[in-house]
């Protein structure tokens, strides 16, 4: 599956993900806030506590502030085309935080401390990266000067993939909500993802497309974590 190098609308996928993302949200939303946490203590023996929902609260508004800014991201910014498999692989990832996450938190009773805080912070940190990047490279590539040259600037100068990096803060920050060991798993997921598979990729593409320019880029600048990896 290329996801580099090609240009399209890609609106019937892009519409598809969306319709996807959307029964998601409902899912998240069933499971956190009606009956769809008394369904799961049920079948899989459980804990769903009821006590401090405001845990649950939190994780939903992370849900749709993702939602949307994932939405703004897909219409606005991507100018790449979308292949089908990537229409159904992107809403199983966004299974795993909407749904994941979800179920990952019911049997916490914990009242919201300094530790949600600093995933609160984490996450606001993570999308600002993440979305805030983008914006800004796609400023950068509107200028005609630029044509040609590989983006270097604002938050890219401190690693060569910090979008990716801010989507590994905003996901850590749902599995500090959790307070649920097994949440974990899924930002170590994306980790892996990124540094053993998306990371190098795009590394590659990026080396045959911008040659020297990339060379020196990657020679002073960490590929995922700013100043050390």
């Amino acid at each position: 599956m290329e996801l580099y190098g090609q240009q399209s609308k890609s609106i019937p996928q892009k519409l598809t993900i969306h319709i996807l993302e959307i029964l998601l949200l409902w899912l998240s939303f069933w499971i956190l806030f009606q009956d769809g946490g008394i369904w799961l203590e049920n079948a899989l023996r459980i804990h769903n506590s009821t006590e401090f929902t405001t845990r649950r609260v939190v994780i939903f508004v992370f849900s749709v502030i993702t939602f949307f800014r994932f939405a703004f991201m897909m219409i606005v910014l991507l100018k790449r085309a979308i292949p089908w498999e990537e229409s159904f692989s992107v809403p199983f990832a966004f299974a795993l935080y909407f749904v994941g996450f979800s179920f990952f938190v019911l049997p916490t009773s914990k009242p919201i401390d300094f530790i949600d805080i600093f995933g609160i912070i984490l996450f606001i940190v993570g999308s600002v990266l993440n979305t805030g990047g983008e914006i800004l490279r796609n400023k950068w590539k509107k200028n005609p000067d630029n044509k040609g040259k590989i983006y270097t600037e604002g938050f890219f100068k401190y690693s060569r993939h910090i979008n990716y990096f801010g989507d590994m803060l905003w996901v850590t920050a749902y599995a500090i909500l959790t307070r649920n060991w097994y949440a974990v798993s899924i930002p170590i997921f994306l980790f892996c993802l990124f540094a053993f598979y998306n990371a190098p990729k795009l590394d590659k593409y990026l080396k045959e497309k911008y040659g020297k320019g990339y060379d020196d880029y990657a020679k002073k600048t960490k590929m995922l974590i700013p100043f050390i990896y």
